[in-house]
């Protein structure tokens, strides 16, 4: 095979604990024998060190003539290429899968069947970041609704502003429900999407997003489409998670919320995610770069393969990817191998040998 048949995939280890589960996921992927030309521009701290600038002219480059991108967790110091994968590349559905399987470490008494996903709008709300002092909108006039007085006469303090379009909502939705039909044809179970808005406090943003959501959904007859105010959905995620099959949320509560999920099967070491656009997806474990435990070799590595087992199925490699999963699951119910977040006293090495192993 040559060369020109080769998936480009960018590589970003990001920081502190990050690159510790980061490079074994590579090794294991390397394993699989799949046609993949790793790239690895300089980003973060060896985009300093080589250029003077976390993310050059070169890393941009790099991305922009790639398949999609891994990438680990940062801290901030990779913060811009990741702000460029999200908006620079318009990848608005960001993915999230929670799914138990034997030997994950649940604090539910019967975890059993929890397999669903959340998709995070991944644009707008409160993350573009329109933020300031109160005096600053008092030539506005804006009145609460609930206060029924202005909000600049509520004193000293600060505002944000929270963002929802059609169209990030339209396409993500339909995303939502062509995941769900996705995962239907698997399961064959009926596909289900469920919203979660808090339209009773937010008639406008959030009413607006449940709207479009549902106009959007009737577009997809064979979904079932049933929504929940935001509030009871976090609720029902922790009592019965077995209910849920496709979740779609505005970007703050897909956030939120997709934590609560991980934690439910046993923690965000579990977490993965992808984050997709019309041309471009990037792939990432959902939890943070881990600085308190930087350097102990004990992360779960478990997201990371995960979001890696993602990208090889987003590049058409299915069956390397069910083979990484298979592997990974593997040693969770021999239960030898597995990190301290999991009950166990296995080291992030240790692991990842066992998944080779297993491989």
């Amino acid at each position: 095979m040559t060369v020109t048949n080769y998936k480009k995939v960018v590589l970003i280890p990001g920081e502190d604990a990050a690159p510790e589960a980061f490079h074994p996921t590579v090794a294991l992927i390397d394993m699989l024998k799949v046609p993949i030309e790793w790239i690895a521009p300089p980003v973060g701290e060896a985009g300093i060190a080589r250029n003077g600038n976390p993310f050059p002219e070169e890393a941009k480059q790099a991305i922009d003539t790639s398949d999609c991108t891994l990438f680990g967790s940062t801290n901030g110091t990779s913060g811009r290429a990741m702000r460029y994968l999200r908006w620079g590349k318009q990848t608005y559905a960001n993915v999230r899968p929670a799914r138990w399987f034997p030997g994950c470490n649940s604090p539910l008494k019967n975890p059993e069947g929890i397999d669903l996903v959340i998709v995070r709008e991944n644009m707008e709300d409160t993350y573009v970041g329109v933020e300031g002092d109160l005096a600053d909108i008092a030539q506005y006039n804006f009145v609460s609704r609930l206060h029924q007085k202005p909000v600049s006469g509520m004193g000293k303090g600060k505002y944000a502003l929270k963002v929802i379009t059609e169209q990030c909502t339209r396409q993500v939705t339909a995303f939502a429900c062509e995941l769900a039909l996705k995962r239907a044809a698997i399961s064959g179970r009926r596909p289900h999407v469920t919203s979660g808005t808090k339209h009773n406090i937010s008639p406008v943003a959030d009413g607006y997003f449940l709207e479009v959501a549902r106009e959007t959904a009737k577009q997809y007859p064979d979904v079932l489409f049933d929504s929940l105010l935001a509030d009871d959905l976090v609720h029902k995620l922790v009592v019965k998670p077995q209910s849920f099959d496709v979740i779609v949320l505005p970007n703050l509560y897909g956030d939120l919320f997709s934590d609560a999920a991980g934690g439910v099967v046993g923690g965000l070491g579990l977490a993965p995610s992808g984050c997709f656009g019309k041309d471009y997806a990037y792939f990432e474990s959902a939890h943070g770069s881990a600085p308190d435990i930087a350097g102990k070799n004990i992360i779960n590595p478990t997201a990371t393969i995960f979001s890696a087992a993602m990208m090889l199925e987003h590049l058409g490699f299915v069956e390397e990817s069910r083979r990484l999963v298979t592997a990974v699951e593997k040693v969770y119910a021999q239960g030898r191998a597995l990190t301290p977040d999991q009950g166990g006293k296995a080291s992030t090495t240790e692991f990842c040998d066992a998944v080779s192993k297993a491989l």
